[in-house]
């Protein structure tokens, strides 16, 4: 299969499954369940990314991707020895395929047939958001399980017996944690985990994230389930600050056609304030345009939080300001102010450095960055802001990356359109690992 560059217009149109489809391929799942779970790791030691398993086909077997905010499917590698009697293909000109108002479909395959060598099914564009390589690839259901509970260990397993997903190729796997075959795609597209296991166990369009730091375990929880953690704490919906998710009108997906707006999860940061103190910005970046350029978006496979040039000049020097009475230390690539960890006090919510705001909409909902999540321990003992220059002309101009959300519950309420978020839980004596379900 060819490779695809980023931004490669098609006539066709990403598969967009809707509800009733999603339903259709879906229905049947096992072991009714109000909620199901994915635990989550992180690749600390080589590519910063979260990864996630399940099990698939059958017999099962278990599966590990990429967590991924964007992306318009689950798609896996189905080259590398794909085996399963469960399988079906998505057939062109089906129900499901003119649901997904795609126009593609494969038909020259002349090898034997297999999950990536079908003829007469509906095709799709999984994308690796990492290296931003996309290609072509057949769309088939098979058996996806998972699991039910998380605390004291994961099981049982829900079944969806007719999950929809992506072929990918083996080559489209480079750039991920090495244990990966695949990207598992939390957006809100139709394809995505959210809405088809919704559709599937009937559960509400919702779900939340707790991504771990390094060495610990997180989860993410569709569905309808108490947020508990261990020992006894139950975060209610009442103790989560809400911001409404805005909607990109501009595609921002490396395959997609002119009129497709963007999967991804975008809020409205208003403003950034250091120690309590407003910065300096062109607010006029902190918006969408009608070109889709612009604003803040939330993604798992940043490692840190990535700020147009302007943006990341005016938050480090802010930052820069009020920590001038702590030695500094050389940068570290690729962060740009870093100082002497060894002087740098520690606190419950991690090192005892000035708070850093995302003021989203008003200021009662502002999103209260502490330590743990803004600063970055080096190999060399330096301790960095954990902020990256993201260029004077990005698509987005703040991308929320996932060590600013570590240790943070944020929970994805689709049907309502907003985003719940706890700040850190470490304040509350707790963190991801010790999330309860079960």
């Amino acid at each position: 299969m060819a490779r695809l560059p980023a931004g490669t217009p098609l006539a066709s149109l990403l598969f967009l499954c809707v509800l009733s489809a999603c339903r259709a391929a879906g229905s049947g799942g096992s072991n009714p369940t109000s909620a199901v779970v994915l635990p989550v790791s992180k690749d600390a030691a080589a590519t910063q990314q979260y990864v996630t398993g399940f099990r698939q086909r059958t017999p099962l077997v278990p599966v590990q991707a990429v967590l991924d905010l964007a992306g318009a499917t689950l798609w896996v590698d189905c080259d590398a020895g794909y085996a399963s009697s469960t399988y079906r293909r998505v057939p062109c000109g089906s129900k499901s395929c003119r649901l997904s108002r795609s126009v593609a479909c494969a038909t020259s395959c002349s090898g034997p047939p297999s999950p990536s060598c079908l003829n007469d099914t509906c095709g799709g564009f999984p994308g690796n958001t990492v290296t931003h390589v996309s290609t072509s690839g057949n769309i088939i259901t098979d058996v996806l399980a998972l699991p039910t509970t998380f605390r004291p260990a994961p099981g049982p397993l829900a079944t969806a017996p007719a999950f929809l997903f992506t072929c990918g190729s083996t080559f489209l796997t480079e750039g991920l944690a090495a244990s990966t075959s695949g990207i598992a795609s939390l957006s809100r597209a139709r394809f995505a985990l959210p809405t088809q296991l919704a559709a599937t166990f009937r559960f509400s369009r919702r779900f939340a994230l707790c991504l771990p730091a390094a060495g610990a375990a997180g989860v993410v929880v569709f569905g309808d389930a108490p947020y508990a953690f261990q020992p006894g704490f139950v975060l209610s919906n009442a103790s989560l600050i809400y911001t409404p998710l805005l909607v990109n009108p501009v595609s921002t997906a490396g395959v997609s056609t002119k009129g497709d707006k963007s999967d991804e999860y975008f809020v409205g940061v208003t403003g950034i304030k250091v120690n309590g103190r407003a910065v300096p910005l062109n607010a006029t970046l902190l918006a969408i345009d009608k070109q889709g350029v612009g604003g803040t978006k939330l993604s798992t496979v940043a490692p840190y939080t990535v700020l147009e040039t302007s943006i990341h000049k005016a938050v480090t020097d802010a930052f820069a300001a009020e920590t001038a009475m702590i030695p500094r230390a050389a940068p570290v690539a690729p962060f740009k102010l870093c100082y002497d960890g060894s002087k740098v006090g520690s606190t419950r919510v991690g090192p005892a450095v000035p708070t850093i705001e995302l003021v989203l909409g008003s200021e009662a909902a502002s999103w209260v960055v502490f330590g743990a999540n803004s600063m970055v321990a080096t190999k060399g003992g330096a301790l960095c802001l954990g902020v990256v220059d993201g260029g004077k002309a990005p698509r987005t101009s703040v991308v929320i990356g996932g060590h600013m959300m570590e240790d943070n519950l944020l929970e994805f309420d689709l049907e309502a359109s907003r985003l719940g978020f706890s700040s850190s839980l470490l304040f509350r004596q707790t963190n991801c690992n010790n999330f309860r379900l079960g």
